[in-house]
C-alpha cells in the first residue's frame, strides 16, 4: 500500500521495523486467501503524486525526507523515462552537485558529487570500481526504478567509501501481480534497442523477474554502444516473518572510448610575453641558448625554425589556442587503432529479511560480483606549438624536443602535427565479496522513540591489472614506431593493430584488499518536530600490492602490504519547524583505503579521510506536491600524498637521511549551496529544479609559489543547474499526451595543466536544451525526444587537455507496451 502523506515520526517508528532496510525489498501479499494483517506492509516509499516522500539511503531506515538530517536527494522512475535516461551519465541532471569528473578519460562511469569521488552501490551494496581504478563500467538504467544519492561520506553505512557521497541505484524487484512490458526504440547514428520485462507469482509464496535488454548505436563522432542485458530475480516470501531475494545481472557491453575529444593546442601565451593576439614570425623567436658539442660544434637547445616557418608558425596560432579547446569540427582523433572498452559484468546476490518481532528486523545480504574488461585507448595526441619551458638541466628552453613543433627529415613544419602520442591497451580483472548485516530495533520511553541500527560488514576486492604501451617516434626509437599525426584536422593513422607495433608491458600487478567495519546508529524522534542520527563505526583495511614485472621493472617484487583501522562518525539533527519547513545540520567524518586510490608501499601512508558540514532547510508546499532543500555544505578529502620537495632523488642516499619523501596533508575541499526541488501539481504539471553554485579546489602544499598552492578542480563547474518541466493535458484523443521541456546548463570548467604549458586552459560553459512529447494510452505509449534542441555546439566532459565534444541535435522514438 501507498500513504498519501508523509509519515508522523512514531509511525515511522512502529512502520520502518517491517521494511527492508536498504530500501530494496517490498514485503507484499503473497497469497490471496491470506489474511488482511499479513498483506499489511508499506511500501519502501511513501509516495504521494508522483513525489518520494520517503528515503532508506541516508540512515538504512525508512525515514520522511521532511525529517532526515541528511543531504539527500530522491530520482523516481518516471522522470527518467521522461528524460529516457538509459544511462547513469544521463541521469546525472536531475541531482544538484552531481556532475563529470574532471581529467576524464572517457572510460566508464568518471563522476563526482561535490567535486570529489562517487561511491555506486546496487540497493546498498557494491555497484563496481569508482576510487581511482584504471577501468569503470558505464551503469545503464535498464533495470532502476529511483536513484537516491547521498552525499558526503558514508562509510558507517556503506563500507569503504567515496568522500563525494553514494549514488545508490535501486534495482526492480518480483512482484507478485503479472505484468508484462516490451519496449523498442529507434534514433539517430542507427541507434535501436528491444527491451522486454516480466514479472508474475510462481506460487502463493514465491515470484519472479526478469528483464532482457538489447541495444545497439553506431553514436556520435563513432563512439558506439553495444549492449546486451539480463536481469533475473526471484522473490520467496514463506511467511509473515521472512523474505528472500535473489538477484542476478550479466551485462556484456562494449562502449568506444574517446581520450582526447578536442584537444587544446599547446600553446603558451606566457612564453609570447603578451596577451592573446594576432601573431606575427617576430613574436615566436628560436631559442639562442646552445651548448659546445664534443666535437666543438655549436649545438642549440630549442628548434631552430627559419624566418619563413616562423611565420608559418605564427600564423597557425589563433586567440584561441592554448586557451580554448581546438573545434576539429566532424573530424575526431579516434584511431582505428583504439578499440571500445570490452566489459563483462556477472552479479550474483541474496538478501534475506527476518523481522524478529513487531520492533525488530534483521537484513542480511551477500554479494558476488565480477567484472572484466579490455581496450585500447590514446592517451594524447599533443599539438606542441610554441612554449618556453623549463628544463633542469639547462633552465628554460623554448621549443625543445621532443615537446615542439615538428619539422620533418625534409625539412617541412607541421603546425598542426601531433607527436608524443601513446596508446595503451589495458586488460582488468575485478572480483568483490561483501556481506551486510543490520539488525535494526524500534523502541519508544514515554514521548520519546527511536531506532537503534547495528551493522557488521565485510568486504574482500582482488584485482588484476596489466597494460602495455605503443608510442610513436618520441618515444619508440625503433623502425615500428607509430606515424606522427602530421595534421590533427585531418590525421593519418598507422595500419594494423595494436600489437603490431611491439607494445612494451607496463603495469602488471595484482592488488587485494580485505575490510570490515562495526558500526552503530541512533535515529531518535525526540518529538513530532525535531529528530536526531548519531552514528559510528570502526572499519579496518588490509591491503596487499605485488608488482608482477614490466619490460622495464622485470623482476617480480616482494608482496607489499599495508593495515590501517580507524573510525568515522556520523551525526544530524532535524526541526520542522512547521509542517511545510524543516532545517538540519549534518557533520561527518569517512575513510577509505589509500592503496585503492594509489599503489601500496612499504612507507604504509595513513588512509585519505574525508569530512562534510551540510547546513540545511526542506518545504514542502501544495499539500506536498512540491518538495524541496537547500544546502550550504563544505566537503573535503583530506591526507592526500605529494612529494617532499626537500627529498630529492637526483642525489646520493645519504642526503636523504630523515628526509621523508613524500607528505600527506594536501586535499581536495569543495564548498558551496545546492537546491533541488520537485513539483508534482494537480496531475498535470511535472517540475524538477536544482542548482550549484560550488568552489572545488585542489590544496598543494608542495608548490612554491604561494598562487598555485590552492587551484581549481579540473573539469568541475562553478555553476550548473537544471530544470524539467513536464504537462500533461488529459484524455487528449482517447489518451494524454504529455510535452517536455528541459534546460541543462554547465559552466566553464578548467582543463589547465601547468606541466604541459597550458595555466589557465578552459572549456566554455554550454546551456543545451531539450525537449520529449508522449502519447499514454491504456496499455502503450509513445515518445519522442529530441536532445539539443538548438543544436548548439558544446564539451560535455572535460578531458586531460580538451573536451569532449556533446552530442548534435538528436532525437529518439519510444514506443512501450504493457500488458
Amino acid at each position: 500500500m501507498q500513504f498519501s502523506r508523509s509519515l508522523n515520526s512514531k509511525s515511522v517508528v512502529a512502520t520502518a521495523v517491517k521494511v527492508a532496510l536498504l530500501g530494496g525489498v517490498v514485503a507484499t501479499a503473497h497469497a490471496a486467501d491470506k489474511t488482511e494483517s499479513d498483506i499489511e506492509r508499506i511500501s519502501v516509499y511513501n509516495k504521494h503524486n508522483a513525489l518520494i516522500l520517503e528515503s532508506g539511503t541516508a540512515t538504512k531506515s525508512n525515514m520522511a525526507l521532511m525529517q532526515t538530517p541528511a543531504a539527500v536527494v530522491v530520482v523516481d522512475e518516471e522522470l527518467l523515462k521522461s528524460q529516457t535516461a538509459n544511462t547513469l551519465q544521463d541521469a546525472i541532471r536531475n541531482v544538484s552537485g552531481f556532475s563529470q569528473a574532471g581529467n576524464n578519460y572517457g572510460i566508464g562511469d568518471n563522476l563526482a558529487i561535490r567535486g570529489l569521488g562517487v561511491n555506486y552501490t546496487y540497493d546498498g551494496m557494491y555497484g563496481g570500481a569508482s576510487l581511482g581504478n584504471n577501468y569503470n563500467p558505464t551503469r545503464s538504467m535498464t533495470n532502476i526504478e529511483s536513484m537516491e544519492v547521498l552525499k558526503g561520506p558514508a562509510t558507517g553505512l556503506y563500507g569503504i567509501g567515496a568522500a563525494g557521497g553514494v549514488v545508490n541505484l535501486i534495482e526492480k524487484k518480483p512482484q507478485f501481480e503479472e505484468a508484462y512490458e516490451v519496449s523498442t526504440k529507434v534514433g539517430n547514428w542507427n541507434t535501436y534497442g528491444i527491451m522486454f520485462d516480466a514479472t508474475n507469482a510462481i506460487s502463493d509464496d514465491l515470484a519472479y523477474r526478469v528483464i532482457l535488454n538489447h541495444e545497439r548505436s553506431d553514436g556520435y563522432r563513432d563512439l558506439q554502444q553495444d549492449r546486451d542485458e539480463v536481469f533475473a530475480s526471484l522473490k520467496f516470501v514463506p511467511s509473515q516473518d521472512h523474505e528472500l531475494l535473489f538477484s542476478s545481472a550479466y551485462i556484456d557491453d562494449a562502449v568506444q572510448v574517446d581520450s582526447v575529444g578536442d584537444p587544446v593546442r599547446i600553446v603558451n601565451w606566457d612564453s609570447i610575453d603578451g596577451d592573446p593576439r594576432a601573431l606575427t614570425g617576430a613574436d615566436v623567436p628560436n631559442d639562442p641558448k646552445f651548448i659546445i658539442d664534443e666535437n666543438g660544434n655549436k649545438k642549440y637547445l630549442g628548434i631552430q625554425l627559419t624566418e619563413a616557418q616562423r611565420e608559418q608558425l605564427a600564423q597557425s596560432i589563433s586567440t584561441t589556442d592554448g586557451l580554448r579547446p581546438y573545434d576539429l569540427g566532424d573530424t575526431s582523433l579516434i584511431s582505428p587503432l583504439s578499440t571500445p572498452n570490452e566489459g563483462k559484468e556477472l552479479r550474483f546476490k541474496l538478501r534475506h529479511d527476518w523481522h524478529l518481532d513487531e520492533n525488530s528486523t534483521l537484513t542480511q545480504q551477500v554479494l558476488w560480483r565480477k567484472y572484466e574488461s579490455d581496450l585500447v585507448r590514446q592517451t594524447g595526441a599533443y599539438n606542441y606549438v610554441y612554449w618556453d619551458r623549463s628544463d633542469r638541466t639547462h633552465g628554460s628552453i623554448i621549443n625543445a624536443n621532443p615537446r615542439g613543433p615538428l619539422v620533418t627529415e625534409d625539412g617541412e613544419l607541421h603546425p598542426f602535427a601531433a607527436r608524443r602520442q601513446e596508446y595503451r591497451r589495458a586488460v582488468s580483472d575485478e572480483k568483490t565479496w561483501q556481506y551486510f548485516a543490520d539488525l535494526q530495533l524500534g523502541w519508544s520511553y514515554g514521548d520519546i522513540s527511536g531506532e537503534h541500527l547495528i551493522s557488521a560488514n565485510f568486504e574482500d576486492r582482488s584485482m588484476a591489472f596489466k597494460q602495455w604501451s605503443i608510442y610513436d617516434g618520441d618515444g619508440n626509437k625503433t623502425g615500428n614506431a607509430l606515424p606522427y599525426i602530421l595534421d590533427i584536422r585531418n590525421p593519418n593513422w598507422g595500419t594494423g593493430e595494436f600489437m603490431d607495433y611491439d607494445p612494451s608491458l607496463r603495469s602488471n600487478y595484482n592488488k587485494s584488499l580485505q575490510a570490515y567495519g562495526i558500526g552503530v546508529q541512533e535515529v531518535l524522534y525526540l518529538t513530532d518536530a525535531l529528530t536526531m542520527r548519531a552514528g559510528f563505526a570502526y572499519t579496518s583495511i588490509e591491503q596487499a600490492y605485488q608488482h608482477l614485472g614490466t619490460d622495464r621493472s622485470k623482476e617480480i617484487k616482494p608482496e607489499s602490504d599495508t593495515d590501517d583501522a580507524g573510525t568515522t562518525f556520523t551525526f544530524g539533527i532535524n526541526y520542522q519547524i512547521m509542517p511545510e519547513l524543516s532545517a538540519f545540520v549534518n557533520v561527518g567524518k569517512g575513510r577509505t583505503a589509500f592503496g585503492i586510490l594509489n599503489s601500496v608501499d612499504e612507507t604504509s601512508p595513513p588512509d585519505s579521510e574525508s569530512e562534510t558540514l551540510d547546513l540545511g532547510i526542506r518545504f514542502t508546499a501544495f499539500d506536498e506536491d512540491l518538495l524541496g532543500s537547500l544546502v550550504v555544505f563544505e566537503t573535503k578529502r583530506t591526507n592526500l600524498r605529494y612529494t617532499n620537495p626537500e627529498y630529492d632523488d637526483q642525489k646520493a642516499p645519504e642526503f636523504n637521511v630523515g628526509i621523508p619523501q613524500y607528505k600527506y596533508d594536501n586535499n581536495e575541499t569543495t564548498k558551496g549551496v545546492e537546491l533541488d526541488l520537485n513539483l508534482a501539481l494537480a496531475e498535470a504539471w511535472k517540475l524538477n529544479v536544482n542548482a550549484t553554485y560550488q568552489d572545488a579546489v585542489s590544496i598543494r602544499h608542495e608548490q612554491s609559489d604561494p598562487a598555485q598552492r590552492e587551484a581549481a578542480k579540473k573539469g568541475i563547474p562553478e555553476k550548473m543547474g537544471s530544470t524539467w518541466l513536464s504537462y500533461t493535458v488529459p484524455q487528449f484523443t482517447s489518451g494524454d499526451f504529455e510535452i517536455s521541456l528541459g534546460v541543462n546548463y554547465v559552466g566553464e570548467r578548467t582543463v589547465n595543466h601547468p606541466s604541459f604549458g597550458l595555466p589557465t586552459a578552459k572549456i566554455d560553459s554550454y546551456t543545451r536544451w531539450d525537449m520529449a512529447a508522449a502519447y499514454h494510452f491504456d496499455t502503450y505509449h509513445v515518445q519522442f525526444n529530441i536532445e539539443n534542441l538548438t543544436d548548439d555546439t558544446h564539451y560535455s566532459k572535460a578531458l586531460f587537455l580538451g573536451g569532449l565534444p556533446g552530442n548534435e541535435r538528436n532525437f529518439e522514438l519510444t514506443f512501450n507496451y504493457q500488458f
